[in-house]
């Protein structure tokens, strides 16, 4: 069994920022604002740990998948042989927007002579702008291969069972450091995309909501919303509402405590520390709220063992 498991990716020290950032670009260097702007945050949050979660995250998937290797059918065949795995499970990691890249990462599978894998993303939500772009990439480097590699596409799993307990378990530790529970406001928190995306029909708005509602199901919250953070630089409107208007509008409504999740990102990066533990934070104190984050899921075990579970699944199609 193969597995190419993908993130984002984060430079490593500030002299790569720019290139990150011009990779973001689409190959254009951003405005000299905007790449100060970048390289502010990351000094502000001292490092973005997200590139050796994700090793880790592929370090232990490979370890877990070979380690409970599931009885398949002896014959369950597929357009490139048989399906059933020819010796241990491999996992490959790629980036969206630094090193290893996805195409690196193609490139190194088929050398190996992987001829059929399991894609997924650690992120568990659909997009256009999110996996969609992910499966461009993956496209054009399968496009260059001189032989095809069969790719399975885990595209979404935001309704998970193992993925909601794992939230609920992180959010009900939040939940045992407030004063009053039960007049707490809950929020759970992912990326924003262009309305636009939205307007053309892109499912992810419903599956945050749906993530949003079974962890708040499971551990029977008296209340909770979605706000969005990370809205992009750009003149088209993004989708709301942001977290920090959100913020003041829980004050506003005689809130005193509120706990925040980020559904949308399973691991620590830049995103999380910044937008939420610096800037969502600061903007809390400034009106008089406690803000408690829920931790992450990062490489943790329970986290693994979805994506294992998700990997299995989709190897068997």
């Amino acid at each position: 069994m193969n597995v190419l498991l993908m993130a984002y990716g984060t430079p490593y020290t500030p002299e790569e920022i720019e290139p990150y950032y011009t990779d973001i670009r689409r190959g254009k260097r951003p405005p000299e604002e905007l790449l100060h702007e970048l390289s502010e945050r990351y000094a502000a949050i001292g490092k973005s740990p997200l590139n050796e979660i994700t090793l880790a995250q592929a370090i232990r998937l490979q370890a877990l998948l070979n380690l409970e290797a599931p009885a398949y059918p002896k014959r369950l065949l597929g357009p490139f042989g048989p399906r059933t795995p020819q010796g241990p499970a491999r996992v490959y990691v790629g980036t969206k927007h630094w090193h290893p890249s996805i195409g690196e990462a193609i490139a190194a599978m088929h050398e190996d002579g992987v001829r059929r894998a399991v894609a997924i993303v650690a992120a568990p939500h659909y997009s256009l702008r999110s996996v969609a772009e992910y499966q461009e990439k993956v496209e054009a480097a399968l496009k260059a291969l001189p032989e095809p590699i069969e790719m399975v596409w885990v595209e979404s799993y935001e309704a998970h069972p193992g993925l909601i307990a794992a939230y609920a378990r992180r959010l009900e530790e939040a939940i045992w450091r407030l004063r009053d529970p039960k007049r707490a406001a809950y929020v759970f928190t992912a990326h924003s995309i262009p309305v636009s995306a939205v307007e053309r029909g892109d499912p992810y708005p419903r599956q945050v909501e749906r993530t949003a509602e079974l962890i708040a199901k499971r551990l029977s919250l008296p209340r909770f919303s979605v706000a969005y953070q990370s809205a992009g630089r750009t003149p088209e409107p993004w989708l709301g509402p942001d977290i920090n208007e959100h913020l003041r509008a829980l004050k506003e409504e005689g809130h005193e405590e509120v706990v925040v999740q980020a559904v949308g990102f399973p691991a620590d990066h830049l995103e999380v520390f910044f937008d939420l533990d610096l800037e969502a934070q600061a903007t809390a104190q400034e009106v008089g709220l406690r803000l408690i984050r829920a931790r992450s899921l990062n490489a943790d075990l329970d986290y693994i063992h979805v994506l294992k579970d998700l990997v299995e699944a989709a190897w068997l199609r």
